[in-house]
């Protein structure tokens, strides 16, 4: 018997290994398509190197990793059980004596493997990956397209440059009607240099674009300080040439890359202590900016005015020692002479503005830092729902497979891809509102674990007692029953059908 459950625990891990790697990779496949598709256009055309490409690439797959893993462990799940379902594999297993959870069990520690495995990733690996694709994306967003000129068409790629060619020769890349505008002192075309013929090349250190001209003219309109009729006096100067070359700075063409430590302060680059620690510190500024309007509304507003308390004996008070008194304003301000009460409520209105304006500031401070607080407790509550998350979709899976008994990609495509809708909607949704600060950050990131739970519980209930619960005549007979039951109800209360 022992060896028998050894062979079909080895069965269940050799089903399942296939079906998890192919929708592991699928999955990421899609989602990495789905994140250059978003980004294309600041991709495009920048004439990136292989090495870049691939590294951007590696990157982008490594950050993509907590969010497939949870889908890819519920596909698997929900193929390997239905395959099972389908030829009968899994009746048989049963009809033998062992119960469904002891089927499970080898994959149960594959999925408790794999959520400890994914929150590992989350927090030591996601951070460093999410830290250099975000850096590496800044740079390649701020690199300029690739240096390339149409036939036809002005091209101010160039800061400070304007240059048109009327054609090109593919086989010999001479360029043919070249205008060069030099804007670079932001004077308009006073400098203009035009040539019949001549070609072009970019340095071996990509830095100059170098243009080699023939049969050409330049034409340079010098400013003078002599002043006409009109104003400023700009002398003509026209100089020609038979070959001249010219030399362009190529700046921002090249990728250069930005030192990532300016980037390390964003929450989803951190791990589980740095975000610990910020959170501390977000939590301890909150704190001072409200004791702080306490202090400053209690001792500068209410009890704006002090007098000296009563002394027993020298030894018990200071003699600099005050005790403040709360005062009745009304009294005090009948009490008052007529000249000096109008002088006393505009004081009165000064003060109530500027603590207004304290309370706004202090308002605004701290709502900006809570914010910034539940980024940082968002984030931390994250690593622990995406690996948590792999539990519950095995548990969604495994028994939803052995009641459907559909294997294949057809069905548990489109009931993965529901279950994974939901979860991703139920958890936006409870971010947002942690975001808002509606509901606890702890509330918002486990919602959707709250709501999915109690089905993957319900769902392995009715697989082990073999509920019928995917056959469509059980809830045709079901309603059946109900239609039944209220015609008898209508013709016991005399009501005609």
């Amino acid at each position: 018997m022992r060896i028998r459950v050894r062979r079909i625990h080895i069965l269940l891990l050799r089903s399942f290994a296939g079906p998890f790697a192919m929708t592991f990779l699928i999955v990421i496949f899609i989602m990495v398509m789905q994140f250059l598709f978003k980004y294309i256009n600041d991709l495009i055309g920048k004439g990136l190197e292989f090495p870049v490409v691939s590294e951007f690439v590696l990157y982008l797959t490594a950050s993509m990793v907590p969010m497939a893993l949870p889908l890819a462990i519920l596909m698997a799940a929900l193929m390997t059980f239905g395959n099972l379902g389908e030829f009968y594999e899994l009746t048989a297993m049963k009809s033998s004596g062992i119960s469904l959870v002891r089927i499970m069990l080898p994959l149960i520690f594959v999925a408790v493997f794999l959520s400890i495995g994914a929150f590992l990733f989350s927090n030591y690996v996601l951070p460093v990956a999410n830290l250099k694709m975000r850096s590496l994306l800044y740079d390649i967003q701020r690199k300029r397209p690739a240096f390339q000129i149409v036939d036809g068409i002005f091209y101010n790629g160039i800061e400070g440059y304007s240059m048109r060619i009327d054609s090109k020769d593919p086989n010999s890349n001479i360029l043919y009607g070249i205008r060069i505008y030099d804007h670079t002192e932001r004077k308009g075309n006073t400098l203009v240099t035009v040539a019949d013929s001549g070609h072009m090349k970019v340095s071996d250190d990509d830095q100059y674009l170098i243009f080699t001209l023939y049969s050409g003219r330049s034409y340079n309109e010098i400013e003078s300080d002599r002043k006409n009729k009109q104003g400023f006096t700009y002398p003509h100067r026209r100089d020609l040439f038979q070959e001249q070359t010219i030399l362009i700075e190529l700046t921002g063409f090249g990728l250069d890359r930005t030192d990532e430590s300016l980037f390390k302060s964003n929450y989803s680059m951190m791990s589980l202590k740095m975000l610990g620690h910020y959170e501390d510190s977000f939590k301890t500024e909150i704190h001072k900016i409200y004791n702080s309007l306490g202090v400053a509304l209690s001792q500068r507003t209410y009890y704006n005015y002090k007098r000296p308390g009563p002394r027993s004996t020298p030894k018990e008070l200071k003699e600099d020692e005050f005790v403040l008194y709360r005062l009745n304003f009304d009294s005090l301000y009948n009490e008052m002479e007529d000249r000096y009460k109008v002088q006393t409520i505009g004081q009165a209105l000064t003060q109530a503005r500027a603590s207004m304006n304290h309370i706004s500031t202090s308002r605004t401070n701290s709502a900006a830092k809570v914010t910034r607080l539940r980024k940082y407790q968002i984030e931390i509550q994250r690593k622990f729902t995406l690996s948590f998350a792999c539990l519950i979709f095995f548990f969604i899976g495994a028994p939803l497979g052995a009641i459907i008994r559909k294997g294949g990609l057809g069905m548990p495509t489109v009931i993965s891809v529901i279950f994974f809708l939901a979860w991703y909607v139920l958890s936006m949704t409870g971010e947002q509102f942690a975001r808002d600060s509606a509901i606890s950050p702890v509330f918002g990131m486990w919602l959707s674990s709250a709501i999915l739970l109690p089905i993957g519980i319900w769902l392995t209930y009715k697989s082990m007692t073999d509920s019928p619960l995917m056959n469509m005549e059980t809830y045709y007979l079901f309603f059946r029953k109900i239609r039944r039951r209220i015609r008898y109800t209508r013709i016991k209360l005399g009501v005609k059908t």
